[in-house]
C-alpha cells in the first residue's frame, strides 16, 4: 500500500473531470506500450522492474562496501554528471541535516560531488579540501569518456594515488560502469577497483534505483532497502492498472498533458522544505531530458517556497498565464519547534505563539495554492507523510513512471537525448579533439563572424 497521495482539486476549475477522463484511452495505449515494452526506446525499460529485481546478494554487497568506505573516509567524492549523480544527491540531501558537515559527532562521511562541472575553481578547492581529509571515491560513468566526469576522475585519481600510494588508493575507489566495455571498465580492471554494473537497459536519468544511486545513498548511512521497498509499492500500483482513477502516476501524466494541450508551457515543481531542493533538480533532468525533443514538451522549472515567494512569487501570481504548479507537501516534519511568545510583541507575531513552524509553513502552502489559483495558475498537489527512505522511493518511481507515460502521450521517445550531443561536438571542435579538424575550422569561422 502506498502512502503518497496525488490530489488535483485545485485544477478542476481549469480542467473538468470530464476533460481529464477524456485522456483515458490515450493513457491506456501509452501504459500498454510501457508494460509490453513495445514503444519507442523500449531497449531502455529495465528501470520498470528494478525495485523487484534487486538481488539480495547485490544489496548486501552494496551495504558491505558502503560500510567499508564509511569506516575509512571523512569524505566520499561521488564523480558523475546528470543521472549519474543527481538521483543520489537528491536522496542524500533530502534525508540529511542541512548542517551535517558541521556536526563533529557524525560517524558517516560527508558526500561531496565532482564531475558535474568543469570549473577550475571548484575542483581546485575540492583538491585542497581532500589534502586535509581521509577520503574515497565513487566514480560513475557508463563509458568513462564523458568529458566532465572523465576530467574530474583523472585529477582525483592522480591526487589519491599521490596521497595514499597506488595500492591503497585502488582500495579507496569504486567504479560503477559498463559490465563489459569502456574506458572506465578498462581502468578498473587494470587497477583492481571494486566495480558495479550500470544495467544496459537502464538510462542514466532512470538509474537512481540501481547501484548508481544506491551505493552513494548507502555510503551516506541511509536505508536502501526501505528506499527500494517504497519504489516497489508504487511500482505495483503503476503497473497493475492504467486507470486515471486508481493509478496516481497515470492521473498526473493525463492532467499535465491536458494542461499542455490547453496552452501551458511551463510546469513548476514547488517544495516547502529546503532539503528537497536537489530532488527538484533530479526531477528537472528527468522530465527535461525525457520530453524536450521534436519541439515538444513542457519546460520543467522549480522553486523553493517560501523563499522564492519573495522573488519568483510575483511572476507566478501575475505574469504570463502559461504555467502550472505541482506542489510537494510534507505532512509531518522531523523536528518540533514552536513560535515563542514575546511580552512586548513589537513584531506583532504573538498570534502565532505556540504554533509549530510546520503548521505555519503548511498554512503558507495552502494560502499560496489558493492565491495562485485565483491568479489563474492551476495547482496539483503531491502529499508525502514524511521525508524518509520509503516515501522518497515511492516519489521517485511515481515520477519515473509518469514521465515515461507522458513521453508516449507526446508521441516521442522519452529514453533518448540526441540534443545533448550538440554542445559536446562544438566543444570538442573548439578544443581540437582529434577527428574534429573540419568542424574546428568551420566553428571558429562562425565565432569570428559573430
Amino acid at each position: 500500500m502506498i502512502n503518497l497521495q496525488f490530489l488535483y482539486k485545485h485544477v478542476t476549475r481549469f480542467l473538468s473531470e470530464e476533460e481529464i477522463n477524456l485522456m483515458q484511452d490515450e493513457v491506456d495505449v501509452s501504459h500498454s506500450l510501457l508494460i509490453e515494452k513495445a514503444g519507442k526506446g523500449n531497449q531502455f525499460l529495465g528501470w520498470i522492474d528494478l525495485p523487484v529485481k534487486m538481488d539480495d546478494t547485490l544489496i548486501s554487497r552494496i551495504e558491505s562496501d558502503a560500510k567499508s568506505l564509511r569506516e575509512k573516509s571523512e569524505v566520499v567524492v561521488v564523480i558523475g554528471i546528470g543521472g549519474s549523480y543527481l538521483g543520489a544527491r537528491a536522496i542524500i540531501e533530502a534525508l540529511s541535516s542541512p548542517f551535517f558537515a558541521f556536526n563533529t559527532s557524525n560517524k558517516n562521511p560527508v558526500v561531496v560531488y565532482a564531475g558535474q562541472n568543469i570549473s577550475q575553481d571548484y575542483l581546485s578547492e575540492l583538491l585542497h579540501l581532500l589534502d586535509q581529509k581521509a577520503y574515497s571515491i565513487v566514480v560513475i560513468s557508463k563509458s568513462g569518456t564523458t568529458t566532465e566526469p572523465a576530467i574530474a576522475f583523472r585529477l582525483l585519481k592522480n591526487h589519491i594515488e599521490k596521497k595514499y600510494g597506488t595500492e591503497e588508493a585502488s582500495g579507496r575507489i569504486i567504479a560503477i560502469t559498463d559490465g563489459s566495455k569502456g574506458a572506465l571498465k578498462s581502468i578498473s580492471e587494470k587497477h583492481g577497483y571494486k566495480t558495479y554494473v550500470i544495467p544496459d537497459d537502464v538510462g542514466g536519468r532512470y538509474s537512481v534505483l540501481s547501484p548508481v544511486g544506491l551505493l552513494p545513498v548507502a555510503i551516506a548511512g541511509y536505508n536502501i532497502q526501505q528506499l527500494i521497498q517504497g519504489a516497489a509499492e508504487m511500482r505495483k500500483v503503476c503497473i497493475e492498472t492504467s486507470s486515471i482513477t486508481d493509478n496516481p502516476a497515470a492521473c498526473y501524466a493525463a492532467i499535465r498533458n491536458s494542461l499542455y494541450r490547453l496552452g501551458s508551457q511551463i510546469e513548476i515543481l514547488v517544495n516547502y522544505e529546503p532539503s528537497m531542493h536537489y530532488f527538484a533538480e533530479w526531477w528537472k533532468q528527468l522530465f527535461g531530458e525525457s520530453e524536450g525533443k521534436e519541439n515538444e514538451g513542457l519546460f520543467p522549472s522549480a522553486v523553493n517556497f517560501t523563499t522564492d515567494l519573495h522573488s519568483m512569487g510575483q511572476y507566478i501570481q501575475e505574469g504570463q498565464r502559461m504555467l502550472f504548479e505541482t506542489v510537494i507537501r510534507i505532512q509531518k516534519s522531523k523536528q518540533l519547534l514552536s513560535v515563542p511568545a514575546d511580552e512586548a510583541d513589537l513584531d506583532g507575531l504573538n498570534y502565532l505563539a505556540g504554533k509549530t513552524l510546520h503548521e505555519v509553513n503548511d498554512m503558507a502552502a495552502l494560502g499560496t495554492t489558493l492565491a495562485h489559483c485565483d491568479g489563474e495558475v492551476p495547482n496539483l498537489n503531491i502529499l508525502l507523510p514524511v521525508i524518509d527512505e520509503r516515501s522518497l522511493g515511492e516519489l521517485i518511481y511515481f515520477f519515473e513512471f509518469a514521465c515515461a507515460l507522458s513521453g508516449y502521450l507526446l508521441g516521442i521517445n522519452p529514453f533518448n537525448q540526441p540534443g545533448v550531443e550538440a554542445y559536446k561536438n562544438n566543444m570538442f571542435a573548439l578544443l581540437g579533439k582529434p577527428g574534429f579538424e573540419n568542424e574546428t575550422e568551420a566553428i571558429r569561422e562562425r565565432i569570428y563572424e559573430e
